[in-house]
């Protein structure tokens, strides 16, 4: 089986490139590589969620497969009296994505190598926010979802974005088997914008 960009060393032959986009209303400029998710311009599903997503300024932020940094980035610009903490297992990615902080202006993030959740062990969160890598498999999504609801805050919300096509009822019924409340709050041409609260017992 071929490389893909959940592998954590890729192979791939370097192909930068440059992505001038604005999300949020802002102008932002990302850098891309090959070995990384959506490596010729941001894709749908990461667009979808970063105009839906709900951020309160001062936020601890977690954005989970972060990939060169669109999502992550997005949430800093939103929250900037907050903190974003960005992970990928893909050290390529990782390396992108601290770039891209760096040469956007946006001081209010911390980039990490990470498997799942693992590099934020004992820590938590106010918003998590994933575009999950489906191509890794059933098995690890799910993971994603336990671990985010494990590294939640009481009354804290997960985001995830995810295709009709690849999943989103399994996915769905995942999280209301970890959630007391699970929304569907967004969806475009097949993407799904789903919403899990960790609500305060």
């Amino acid at each position: 089986m071929s490389q893909h960009y959940y592998s954590q060393q890729p192979e791939a032959r370097h192909d930068r490139r440059t992505i001038d986009t604005v999300l949020r209303g802002k102008s932002l400029r990302f850098t891309s590589d090959a070995g990384v998710f959506s490596k010729g311009d941001i894709d749908h599903g990461s667009r979808v969620l970063i105009e839906a997503m709900e951020v309160p300024d001062g936020s601890a932020v977690l954005d989970v497969g972060c990939g060169y940094g669109p999502i992550g980035i997005s949430a800093a610009v939103l929250a900037p009296k907050g903190h974003v903490t960005m992970i990928d297992i893909n050290a390529r990615a990782v390396q992108l994505a601290r770039e891209n902080a760096q040469n956007n202006g946006i001081r209010n993030v911390t980039v990490m190598e990470s498997d799942v959740l693992a590099a934020v062990q004992g820590r938590k969160f106010d918003v998590i926010l994933t575009n999950p890598p489906i191509r890794a498999g059933k098995t690890v999504v799910h993971q994603i979802f336990e671990q985010a609801y494990e590294h939640l805050n009481e009354g804290g919300t997960l985001w995830i974005v995810i295709q009709k096509k690849q999943g989103a009822p399994s996915a769905v019924a995942k999280l209301e088997s970890l959630f007391p409340v699970v929304e569907e709050v967004g969806k475009d041409k097949g993407y799904r914008i789903i919403r899990a609260h960790k609500t305060i017992e």
